[in-house]
């Protein structure tokens, strides 16, 4: 007897390996897949603005990177608790108008240096409702008055045109993988979510049918079809739960990673876990003796960058 609908992903023709440079923009779910990378040793960068929901936000944060256009007065607003701006998350907010430029012209910096040199581009669509404020699509609305946004749906059309664009210019020549997060926006309202994802998918598909070098992890139908339980999601009923990631994560290096590079998981983790711990007695020589043989291990896997590890280790011999 059968009890779940375990769905088929077909791998990639080409997967990743160690050598692969990552850059991943979109929902926060992006983000845990991401964390998941680099904790794998894998280099990657995500969300240089923040988290970013709907597609046109990603697709101006992609334009803005390649171009690497900095940003500028116009750009900003000053608000109660300090300077931020429409183009990006909170996090990236400063208490002075030089704080604000210093967070944001790094992150394009470092986004623009990233995006040109990935190889592969991780990008998750969370909505396809937008706000827009004179005319324009924010990424994040800061909290500011309802008064000033007008919200909006997007088309497949609008979508799948704005990423033709982009797929032909800023992204050619790079393998890019589309998911559609699973997170529920439970504030649009269940049946105003349902139609969103709809879009989303349908805009997807498009993409992957009209571009060779696009293809889609299927991250929303894993929650919503094979895991389709309630005790895999936190406790806000939106988001899923740890456990779930973990599986997500799974399907994603069978579905991504190259057999080798599954292999050595296992080996990497041991090692990333290791450098973690904080010993009881840094000073014995059991410790040492413990570091030395991590080290030895690190030195088996050269393909692998353990900058960090390798610095913890030594710290005590």
């Amino acid at each position: 007897m059968k009890f779940r609908t375990e769905i088929e992903i077909a791998p990639l023709a080409e997967r990743m390996d160690h050598s692969a440079k990552v850059f991943a923009l979109g929902s926060c779910f992006a983000e845990r897949v991401s964390e998941r990378l680099s904790r794998a040793k894998f280099s990657v960068t995500t969300n240089p603005f923040g988290v970013l929901f709907n597609p046109l936000s990603i697709a101006a944060a992609i334009e803005r990177l390649d171009d690497t256009r900095t940003f500028a007065v116009c750009d900003i607003r000053e608000g109660r608790d300090g300077f931020y701006s429409f183009d990006a998350h909170s996090s990236l907010d400063g208490k002075t108008q030089t704080e604000l430029f210093g967070n944001l012209n790094q992150a394009v910096v470092r986004g623009s240096k990233a995006l040109h040199e990935a190889d592969w581009v991780i990008l998750t669509f969370g909505t396809a409702w937008v706000y827009e404020r004179d005319g324009r699509v924010v990424a994040n609305c800061h909290k500011q008055p309802a008064a000033e946004f007008t919200r909006r749906r997007l088309s497949v059309e609008e979508i799948v045109e704005r990423f033709g664009v982009l797929l032909d210019g800023a992204l050619r020549g790079k393998k890019v993988i589309l998911t559609v997060s699973p997170v529920r926006h439970l504030g649009d309202g269940l049946q105003e979510n349902s139609v969103s994802k709809a879009i989303l998918r349908l805009a997807v598909e498009e993409l992957c049918c009209r571009h060779e070098n696009v293809s889609y992890f299927p991250s929303f139908e894993i929650m919503m079809d094979d895991l389709r339980d309630y005790r895999y999601y936190g406790e806000d009923l939106a988001h899923p739960s740890k456990m779930a990631v973990e599986y997500v994560w799974e399907r994603f290096c069978e579905y991504a990673l190259s057999q080798p590079t599954r292999e050595l998981l296992p080996r990497i983790e041991q090692i990333v876990t290791a450098a973690e711990h904080r010993p009881f007695n840094p000073k014995s020589e059991a410790h040492a003796t413990f570091c030395r043989k991590m080290l030895m291990r690190v030195a088996e896997l050269p393909q692998v960058d353990f900058t960090l590890e390798k610095r913890a280790f030594n710290e005590y011999l």
